[in-house]
């Protein structure tokens, strides 16, 4: 396959767009670290001393000017910068305001109405700029109507409610909680990302900007669109035990691997693989459900006999070559090796004064033919670029600045 070759402009798609980022955590934080990454270019407003409530979450490490950050934090926030200003003193929101017609996105995930009780709500900002695309993440939104506006909510509760801990339900055991990650978080990340650039899209044609909601129990809702589609198509019973197909792992020399088939010529390659065509003609196996029915007692032995000399990649690799859908179960350190993930740079490794190992984080999964890889800048200190941004944004003299530190109001 012939490589597309690369343009002589080298700039990043999202060069020249600038978001002020009133963001804590990891909802809103993950979406604007993947912009960040693609060349926009992200100020994140923080409490001058404390920083957002990311860097208190542990574990921590420590970092060149002696700070703690916390894990939720260091991987959220690369290649920002951060700009200190305490939003609670009114000549703080006073700035906020003076920045803002400098920026083309406002985002926030904090509780409804916790921006307006600063005084920097939409509807404040939109008189002040008009094109303004402002963009909130919170647990359950503020443009509709809901009897939940006042909950907090982190990744877990809108987890809880979309149904993603008992779609697939184990018989004697309570779901396990927070089994991947934080993606009532990510997920939610991500759909406001691809609104925040929808509304900038329209703003081209209208030249307005517009306020762009996203709850995270709407974002889970949609993730885990079979929870409520299933009964409607009949399907009650969510559990794995239930699908008609094998969906499961099984153990190699060094670990697991997980195998799906769900089609009949997907059964045919399947069986000859592993060296059992006689179920061909085996009439336990003559349905779908009759594979599923029989995995403990028939396939799994089978499978792992098979695979027992094997690792779990060798495995995978035999079967997918054969056209089965299988994938070696990794762990952290497998990541390291992979080939896949070493050529598309998917974990980018943040060297730390001080420090013999790196953090390492993960890299940005989406590719362009015509730009190159964005950079993987380390995550900023606490008000690192306040004094540079309000020089250039704002023009503030060295006496200005200084005046607004003596207060407590910037870093």
């Amino acid at each position: 396959m012939t490589e597309t070759p690369m343009p002589e402009d080298q700039s990043q798609p999202l060069e020249g767009v600038r978001i002020l980022a009133v963001e804590q955590m990891q909802a809103m934080p993950f979406g604007t670290q993947l912009l960040a990454r693609m060349g926009a270019d992200v100020v994140k407003v923080e409490h001058p001393t404390r920083g957002e409530s990311g860097r208190a979450s542990a574990p921590t490490i420590r970092d060149v000017d002696g700070s703690e950050p916390g894990a939720t934090f260091l991987r959220n926030n690369l290649s920002k910068r951060s700009l200190g200003i305490d939003l609670k003193n009114p000549k703080g929101s006073e700035l906020f305001k003076r920045l803002v017609p400098s920026y083309d996105v406002v985002v926030e995930n904090f509780k409804p109405g916790t921006m307006e009780r600063l005084g920097i709500g939409y509807e404040t900002l939109a008189e002040i700029h008009p094109a303004l695309v402002y963009v909130a993440v919170s647990g359950f939104g503020s443009l509709r109507e809901t009897p939940y506006g006042s909950w907090p909510a982190y990744a877990c509760v809108p987890e809880a409610m979309s149904g993603f801990y008992s779609f697939r339900p184990e018989p004697g055991r309570r779901p396990n909680i927070g089994v991947a990650g934080a993606i009532g978080d990510i997920g939610t990340g991500l759909f406001a990302m691809v609104g925040l650039l929808a509304a900038l899209h329209g703003r081209e044609r209208t030249g307005r900007g517009q306020k762009v909601d996203v709850a995270m129990l709407d974002a889970m809702i949609s993730i885990m669109d079979m929870v409520a589609f299933g009964p409607s198509i009949g399907v009650h019973d969510a559990s794995i035990a239930a699908w008609p197909g094998i969906l499961q792992t099984f153990s190699a020399s060094d670990g697991l691997f997980v195998i799906q088939v769900g089609r009949e010529h997907q059964f045919e390659n399947f069986v000859k693989l592993i060296g059992h065509p006689e179920w061909l003609e085996d009439e336990r196996f003559a349905t779908r459900e009759g594979w599923s029915e029989n995995i403990e007692g028939v396939v799994r032995p089978a499978v792992e006999a098979w695979a027992k000399d094997l690792t779990k990649l060798e495995a995978s690799r035999r079967l997918a070559e054969g056209g089965v859908v299988a994938g070696p179960s990794y762990e952290g350190h497998d990541l390291l090796t992979d080939p896949h993930v070493q050529s598309h740079d998917m974990i980018c490794e943040i060297p730390v004064e001080g420090r013999d190992e790196p953090v390492r984080v993960h890299g940005n999964p989406i590719k362009f033919s015509g730009s190159p890889e964005g950079p993987a800048d380390k995550w900023p200190l606490i008000g690192e670029h306040t004094e540079s941004l309000l020089r250039t944004d704002l023009e503030l003299s060295q006496a200005d600045l200084d005046a607004l530190r003596s207060e407590g109001v910037i870093r």
